[in-house]
């Protein structure tokens, strides 16, 4: 009996690792898809820097399935992108693999400790908060000056665009915080409220319930 019992126990946890896996690639697919029904809003961004809702997979992901599949999404989204598009040469892919995993870690990190609504709510915009900080280093530090090097684009033809917006974000790191910050902070945001919306009635799949 002990070892039908445990036979059992192994094949219940396979099956939830192949549903875990199968939401993954499906949602990863998801993502893939909305990474290329981005647009630009012009009077508040530069247009190289697009809106998109494909961080939205990713939280649904975390909240399902854990943090480390909202991860997974990220990361099979963008190589995706990398292999099939491969626009930016990687470093767009890097710079939001980066992004939407510190979204998708920190909201499932968070709501698998309480897994309630005002958890999850608290969750992604936590999540939202600390993508939108993170992005000012990244961009500064790595995203940015990969762009200078990798498409030969002086700095000063960027701060350009931004200048265009507002003459007087004179500095990378100006533009990065007056605009980038809360813009991908924004965008966290929202992806957070659609996936409130859409979340119940999208439970039964995720959780692979009839």
């Amino acid at each position: 009996m002990e070892a039908n019992s445990q036979t059992l126990h192994a094949a219940g946890q396979d099956r939830d690792r192949v549903r875990k896996l199968t939401v993954t690639a499906m949602l990863s697919a998801v993502a893939f898809v909305l990474m290329f029904m981005d647009f630009p809003l012009p009077m508040i961004m530069p247009s190289f820097v697009q809106m998109d809702f494909s961080d939205l997979p990713e939280l649904l992901g975390a909240f399902a399935l854990g943090p480390v599949y909202g991860v997974l999404v990220a990361l099979i989204k963008n190589l995706l992108h990398l292999i099939l598009a491969g626009s930016t040469n990687g470093v767009g892919e890097l710079c939001n693999f980066l992004l939407g995993a510190s979204f998708a870690w920190v909201a499932g990190f968070i709501y698998q400790r309480k897994k309630t609504r005002s958890g999850a709510v608290l969750g992604a915009v936590l999540g939202a908060v600390v993508m939108g900080v993170f992005s000012v280093p990244l961009n500064f530090f790595l995203t940015y000056p990969a762009y200078v090097v990798v498409y030969g684009m002086p700095m000063d033809v960027i701060l350009g665009m931004y200048q265009a917006i507002l003459p007087s974000a004179d500095s990378l790191l100006k533009c990065l915080v007056i605009f980038n910050m809360p813009w991908t902070l924004a965008k966290g945001l929202l992806d957070a409220a659609i996936c409130m919306l859409i979340y119940k009635p999208l439970s039964p799949i995720l959780h692979g319930r009839r």
